[in-house]
């Protein structure tokens, strides 16, 4: 298991776990979300390859609406 911080809160992992499995597991895989590690934000189209990594500091961004 891999400990990383996800939106400022202590969060255990499996190692090997992608970016786009940890959406999944939250529930959120098919909401309006933007993602950042260690303050870089990752393309959508990168979530499957960009593993995490021990102390990885994950930022979730949920998008909302509104005028």
């Amino acid at each position: 298991m891999l400990e990383i911080e996800l939106n400022g809160e202590p969060h255990q992992v499996p190692a090997g776990l992608s970016l786009d499995a940890l959406v999944r597991e939250l529930g959120i895989a098919n909401q309006a979300v933007a993602l950042a590690v260690n303050r870089q934000v990752v393309p959508r189209q990168q979530w499957n390859e960009r593993l995490l990594a021990q102390r990885d500091k994950v930022d979730i961004v949920r998008a909302i609406g509104g005028g």
